[in-house]
């Protein structure tokens, strides 16, 4: 049995494209990716990376030089104190210098702000104490080096406010 041709159900009617999800499901990855990586661009181009140096070339040259001074010398045990009063004298005690320098730097950085960075030229008094003075003390976690031109001791951090710090090799006190 034959059967007219109009009888049976013919899809004339094409659709475009961009009617179906497939293309739009695809294309959807990319753009995200487009999107995530212009945002990424603009966090980069817009926030401060303040903890780099500017002169980082510079400070990489001289490592070595500051590792030299900074190694401890087994024979001269040196330990410091330092006394950070409220209104902002600092004073320290040096322990072990067979010849005190003249004068001694203290530098109290912060370490997620370089402009919270405090240079302190301590000069040596007549009771044999280097004093200087701080500025105004600020809450938080301060990095504390003390050096002079000959010699730095170990680095350390202070969680709370600046009032007596002992720096020196870990067996020394």
């Amino acid at each position: 049995m034959n059967r007219p041709a109009s009888s049976f159900p013919v899809e004339d009617t094409v659709r475009r494209w961009y009617r179906e999800p497939w293309p739009w499901l695809l294309m959807a990855g990319p753009f995200v990716v487009i999107i995530a990586s212009l945002a990424t661009a603009w966090l980069a181009i817009v926030s401060d990376d303040g903890v780099v140096a500017q002169d980082y070339y510079k400070q990489g040259l001289l490592v070595n030089l500051r590792i030299k001074r900074a190694a401890p010398d087994p024979v001269r045990k040196i330990v410091a104190t330092i006394r950070v009063a409220a209104d902002g004298a600092v004073r320290v005690r040096m322990e072990g210098l067979a010849e005190p320098p003249k004068n001694l730097r203290l530098k109290l950085s912060h370490p997620a702000t370089a402009t919270r960075e405090a240079k302190i030229a301590l000069e040596l008094g007549s009771e044999g104490d280097y004093v200087g003075a701080v500025g105004e003390q600020l809450p938080g976690r301060w990095i504390i080096t003390l050096e002079s031109d000959a010699w730095r001791l170990p680095t350390t951090t202070v969680a709370e406010g600046l009032s007596e710090i002992r720096l020196g090799t870990a067996e020394q006190y």
